[in-house]
């Protein structure tokens, strides 16, 4: 077994003074820590009917867990970046607001999804997701993330979710983002 940990590296004051990034470019480049990654993921949770992955890391780990599965992957998207037509979800960010969309016919009713994404912090972006998916009348079965960063509330967001993560660290209450 890989110690992940040694794959993510801090990158002080980035995207601002005060904020330490957690980087997986490191694990990214590391063809064994990233297949790791995705089987340690895989085994958290029950074979879904689809991945729902996050943008733009999340399609990362989304695209190895479909792949492990053999389940369809659906991406969800920033706005206007997704043809046809889709559904939408508007959400609160610190300073503002964004919006994430998915395609109309991406799920059916019925449908058990585990959403992923590479980073837990607010958890806006994922309940945001959440929600789309029940737009289309599925279900979440759970969220997956690689990483956590405790104290910044997003377990708290996403309510009575399963939410799993790989790795956690502690931080303040500062809101790098969701």
């Amino acid at each position: 077994m890989i110690d992940l940990s040694r794959f993510i590296r801090d990158v002080p004051d980035f995207p601002r003074q005060g904020i330490v990034f957690k980087d997986i470019t490191p694990l990214l480049s590391n063809p064994a820590a990233l297949a790791e990654s995705i089987r340690l993921l895989a085994a958290r949770v029950a074979k879904p009917d689809a991945v729902v992955a996050i943008e733009s890391r999340g399609f990362v780990f989304g695209t190895g867990l479909a792949l492990h599965w053999g389940v369809p992957l659906v991406p969800a998207r920033k706005f206007g970046k997704l043809p046809g037509k889709t559904v939408r979800e508007v959400y609160s960010l610190e300073y503002g607001e964004d919006t994430l969309e998915l395609h109309a016919d991406a799920l059916r009713a019925g449908q058990r999804v585990v959403v992923v994404d590479d980073l837990l912090a607010t958890g806006g972006t994922a309940a945001a997701t959440a929600r789309l998916v029940e737009q289309l009348e599925a279900s979440v079965a759970a969220f997956l993330f690689l990483i956590e960063l405790k104290g910044l509330g997003g377990r708290a967001v996403l309510g009575s979710y399963p939410a799993e993560a790989l790795l956690a660290y502690e931080v303040a209450e500062e809101r790098p983002r969701a």
